[in-house]
């Protein structure tokens, strides 16, 4: 098996050499445009639901006022609802505008990640898997979103059909080795896909990982890649009410 190799190719846009800085900065944008429809319905699902849960109290009060018992169970649950919504809000401008310094577990890091693509891979024939240690282990929040998306859309992108992609850790010293391994499904057909934005090449994968110097390789349908392990360093913060 080859060994992990530092990334350092720069990008290329309109035939120029991209400064490392950059092509990162270009492939993190192509990411967040991948994964635009999947923020956009983290984003609007609870207020729908805050929408539709102010439409039926409002049909209650043209029928007539509703008992007080009514009305404070509808308001509260249109409370709860908005609160769930300004967190889900949040949570998508953490993927837009994220701190740089942010550590999270690798399974919590990683589950996170894949659940807010599972329905998009899902529905174009691609299984998501996960085999992580158990042991408790921070990486940087960024960089494993970054990378593990980014390497999750190349491969599925470059796949001739549907199949499954099983993310899997060893922890070995101070970092942990992630894979991420396509193996196409029996007897599977190709399924045309055209994604909204453009396809993510390796090079973008490259990009993402040389910036922070992680070091990565790719193996026909396999990407290896060398997390080190983050220490938190900003304070905690109170979350918003």
């Amino acid at each position: 098996m080859a060994e992990l190799t530092q990334a350092t190719s720069p990008g290329v846009a309109d035939g120029r050499v991209m400064s490392p800085g950059a092509a990162s900065e270009a492939a993190r944008y192509g990411v967040l445009r991948r994964l635009g429809p999947a923020l956009k319905h983290d984003m609007v699902v609870n207020l729908q639901a805050v929408a539709m849960m102010s439409e039926v109290l409002g049909a209650k009060l043209e029928r007539g006022v509703p008992s007080q018992t009514e009305l404070q169970n509808s308001m509260a649950r249109i409370n709860r609802l908005a609160r769930e919504a300004v967190a889900n809000c949040l949570k998508v401008v953490g993927w837009i505008e994220p701190p740089e310094d942010e550590v999270v577990g690798l399974r919590e890091g990683v589950e996170e990640s894949l659940a807010l693509v599972r329905s998009n891979f899902n529905f174009r024939g691609f299984k998501l898997q996960t085999e992580l240690p158990a042991n408790e282990f921070d990486v940087s929040r960024v960089l494993l979103r970054h990378l593990l998306l980014a390497s999750l859309i190349h491969l599925t992108d470059r796949a001739g059909g549907p199949g499954e992609v099983k993310v899997s850790g060893d922890i070995s010293g101070g970092a942990v080795v992630l894979t991420l391994q396509f193996t196409p499904a029996a007897d599977s057909e190709a399924m045309p896909f055209e994604a909204a934005y453009r396809q993510l090449d390796w090079a973008d994968v490259q990009a993402l990982a040389a910036i922070e110097s992680v070091q990565l390789r790719q193996e026909k349908d396999r990407i290896v890649m060398r997390l080190p392990r983050k220490v938190a360093t900003s304070p905690l913060q109170i979350a918003p009410l």
